[in-house]
C-alpha cells in the first residue's frame, strides 16, 4: 500500500486528492500503433490501456463554420518503427498535399513524450493548419454506459483564470454548425480556424485538458506546444489539437505534446506541465 500524504479540496463538487508520491506502475507504460489507433498499456490504467486515434485529421484553416470534409486534408499514417520493448514508436504521417510528418513517440514512466517534425517538401504552400489526437477516455473515467454517452465530461478538466474548472464550464456554448462538443481557442489563435463545434467564449489559462479516473484515484492529461484548441467531442474523447500554422515551400516544424498519467494531484500535473511547457507559461 502506498503512503500517502492527501490534501484535499472541493472543485464544483468532486474531491480531489493531492499525494507526495507518484503512482508507479508494476509495469512501465508500452505502446501500441495499428490502424489509425495508437494504444497506451499497463496495469495501472483503468480498463488496461488508453486509445487515442491518432491521428483522426489534419485541418485547413476557416473551419469553425464549414462542412467538416471541406476542413480535412486526407492523410495516410504508417508505422515505420516500434522498439522491442514497446516503449518507442515513430509514426510517418504523409498529407495529400505532400507534407510529411513524422511521429517521434516515447513512454516513460508516467507519460508519453511526443516530437513531431512537419516538413513540406513541395514547390506550393500547404493549408496544413492543425491536427487532431482523439484521446478516447470513457473506460478511464467510468463513464462508458452507453445510454450515458455525455457523463465522462463532469470528470473532465480545462483551466480559465487560472482556476481548474470540470466541464461544464462557465460560458458552455451550446450552438454551432455541429453540435454537441465543446471548443476552447487557444490564444491567439483565429476563432475561424477551429473545430466546428460550440464554441466556449473564454481563452483557457493553458493547453491542458484531462480528467479523472473513475476511482478519483489518477488523472489523465495531454498537452501541446504549439495548440490550436483545446476540444471536447462525441466519442468520449477530449482533444489538445497541436498547431501547424500552414507551411510554406520547403520549411520544417517542430511541434512537442505530453501525455501524463499521474495520482490526483493538480498541483503535480501543473508543476510537470510548466517544466515542460515554459513557452505557455
Amino acid at each position: 500500500m502506498l503512503s500517502r500524504l492527501l490534501r484535499c479540496c472541493l472543485v464544483s463538487g468532486m474531491l480531489l486528492f493531492s499525494t507526495t508520491h507518484s503512482i508507479q506502475a508494476a509495469d512501465p507504460l508500452t505502446l501500441t500503433w495499428e490502424k489509425n489507433m495508437l494504444r497506451i498499456h499497463s496495469e495501472q490504467i483503468p480498463g488496461g490501456s488508453i486509445e487515442i486515434w491518432y491521428l483522426e485529421a489534419y485541418c485547413r484553416p476557416g473551419s469553425t463554420d464549414r462542412e467538416w470534409r471541406e476542413t480535412v486534408i486526407p492523410h495516410q499514417t504508417e508505422l515505420v518503427s516500434r522498439s522491442e520493448d514497446g516503449t518507442q514508436l515513430t509514426l510517418k504521417c504523409r498529407l495529400e498535399d505532400g507534407v510529411e510528418v513524422t511521429h517521434q513517440i516515447r513512454a516513460e514512466a508516467d507519460e508519453i513524450q511526443f516530437d513531431v517534425t512537419a516538413h513540406n517538401p513541395t514547390k506550393a504552400v500547404s493549408a496544413a493548419h492543425w491536427a487532431q489526437p482523439c484521446m478516447r477516455v470513457g473506460a478511464f473515467t467510468g463513464c462508458d454506459r452507453k445510454d450515458e454517452p455525455y457523463a465522462y465530461i463532469q470528470r473532465s478538466f480545462v483551466f480559465l483564470n487560472g482556476q481548474l474548472e470540470l466541464m461544464p464550464t462557465p460560458g458552455w456554448a451550446t450552438e454551432a454548425r455541429y453540435v454537441p462538443g465543446q471548443v476552447w481557442a487557444a490564444p491567439g489563435v483565429d476563432r475561424d480556424d477551429v473545430n466546428p463545434r460550440p464554441l466556449n467564449p473564454h481563452v483557457p489559462s493553458n493547453g491542458l485538458i484531462g480528467c479523472f479516473s473513475g476511482n478519483d484515484e489518477q488523472l489523465l492529461a495531454m498537452a501541446w506546444e504549439p495548440y490550436q484548441e483545446l476540444f471536447q467531442g462525441v466519442i468520449r474523447c477530449l482533444h489538445s489539437d497541436f498547431r501547424l500554422g500552414g507551411l510554406q515551400p520547403g520549411e520544417t516544424k517542430s511541434i512537442r505534446g505530453r501525455i501524463y498519467l499521474l495520482p490526483n494531484d493538480i498541483d503535480q500535473l501543473l508543476t510537470r506541465y510548466r517544466e515542460d511547457f515554459p513557452e505557455q507559461n
